[in-house]
């Protein structure tokens, strides 16, 4: 088994399609700086550390692969506390050695006290707020868990939800111990004072923007408040500038610019799964084409980019909000929020946008576009105009595949269907839709 791995992987090397990644370090011989990397990937996705391979992926081989094999043990054995799970294999023939670690359950793993992770192909120290994370992490404890440092709380707004939605009758410190809010060894702990009605941890800053960045119609700064108020706040201001009313004949008809549910959706999502120990607000941009919302936090610890936009896997940075957001009737419990954005836009050919970073989750939701009876290539073209910023041919060139004579050709052919507006005359020339 070891040998059919090993040459697949240096095939892989040989093709110079394996590089070093997140997951992947090569090391050409032995030093200190391997066991940082042991640490970052026993604290957080795991990895492998190939020795006997240069920073090129260039395979330089190793003399003695089982002394060596030996020194690595050792050094991890005695260096690494807690003890991580690895595994050793040896290419005898191309003289390397491979270093699988496992992402550990004892988090922090730390090398001479200080514990690490991976920044693309670099391994760095935590600060101070990820070493309290890891260390929750491995205590298997939530930052909501966590005793509040505030014990003095009123909760009449969760109160007036809680009967709302749910009907219930009685309200008082049974029903926040039923909630996960309180008990009586530690008293409120963090998620309780997330939605309390005094707040103390940051909120939401929402802007409205006119024709520019440097024009503000609105802005207000939530905080102080309960998340719920938050939220409902949150969404109202939605309702001031993306709906209206439309009269058809006797009856009238509410037009969202944005889709509600898409927006209700990515506030919610960005409350209950953002990281509440960095001091950060969530921002709401509000522009004439589009709603930026971005939460502090990044993805949680264990899923990939991927797996977030597709829905796939669903994992709950703070449970305790999201199981009273969910008795609230605001989130389902699968975690189907994302695929319930995406089924939003289904009949939009503009899509939501899904910007991932170590620290920030950022959602782009642009106003709804019915689809037209559009050919492909004039959909990729629609794609790239905006409703309220003109564009010349040479600003859209760079976001087609497409002749600048091609575009001419498709956007003559829309402004004659009605689709594609044009503003200006010769050189100064700019098309929107």
């Amino acid at each position: 088994m070891v040998e059919i791995w090993l040459k697949v992987s240096i095939l892989n090397l040989r093709g110079d399609f394996m590089k070093e990644s997140k997951t992947l370090e090569f090391k050409e011989s032995i030093t200190k700086s391997f066991l940082k990397t042991v640490s970052a990937f026993s604290n957080y996705d795991g990895g492998e550390i190939i020795f006997g391979i240069d920073d090129d992926g260039n395979i330089k081989g190793l003399s003695d692969p089982k002394s060596t094999c030996l020194d690595i043990e050792n050094r991890i054995n005695d260096n690494i506390v807690p003890l991580p799970g690895y595994s050793l294999k040896i290419d005898e023939t191309n003289k390397i050695i491979s270093l699988v670690i496992k992402e550990g359950k004892n988090k922090p793993y730390l090398y001479n006290s200080k514990a690490y992770k991976r920044n693309d192909t670099s391994t760095i120290e935590v600060d101070s707020f990820e070493l309290t994370r890891l260390v929750l992490e491995g205590k298997k404890i939530n930052f909501e868990d966590l005793p509040s440092s505030n014990q003095k709380m009123d909760f009449h707004y969760l109160e007036n939800k809680l009967k709302e939605h749910i009907d219930i009758k009685i309200f008082n410190q049974d029903t926040l111990k039923t909630l996960n809010l309180y008990n009586v060894q530690i008293g409120y702990n963090n998620a309780a004072n997330i939605l309390s009605d005094n707040n103390s941890f940051p909120g939401i800053d929402i802007a409205k923007f006119g024709d520019s960045i440097n024009i503000i119609k609105k802005r207000l700064l939530l905080e102080n408040m309960s998340v719920l108020e938050m939220y409902d706040v949150a969404v109202q201001t939605y309702r001031d500038y993306y709906q209206y009313e439309e009269i058809e004949g006797s009856y009238r008809k509410k037009v969202d610019l944005v889709p509600e549910e898409a927006f209700r959706e990515s506030v919610a999502n960005a409350l209950i799964h953002r990281a509440w120990d960095l001091n950060a607000n969530i921002r709401i941009s509000m522009y004439d084409d589009r709603i930026e919302i971005t939460s502090p936090g990044g993805l949680i610890n264990g899923i990939t980019k991927d797996e977030y936009i597709t829905g796939m896997i669903s994992m709950l940075r703070n449970p305790i909000i999201s199981n009273i957001f969910y008795r609230l009737g605001i989130v389902e419990i699968f975690g189907t929020g994302i695929l319930r954005i995406l089924h939003a836009y289904e009949e939009s050919i503009k899509k939501p946008i899904f910007n991932v970073s170590t620290n920030t989750i950022q959602i782009i939701l642009p106003v709804f576009d019915s689809n037209p009876v559009l050919q492909k290539d004039e959909e990729h073209l629609y794609a790239v105009l905006s409703k309220t910023k003109p564009m010349s041919i040479s600003e859209i060139l760079p976001h087609v595949t497409f002749s600048r004579s091609k575009v001419k050709e498709l956007l003559k052919k829309m402004e004659k269907d009605g689709i594609v507006k044009i503003k200006g005359r010769g050189k100064g020339t700019k098309y929107y839709l």
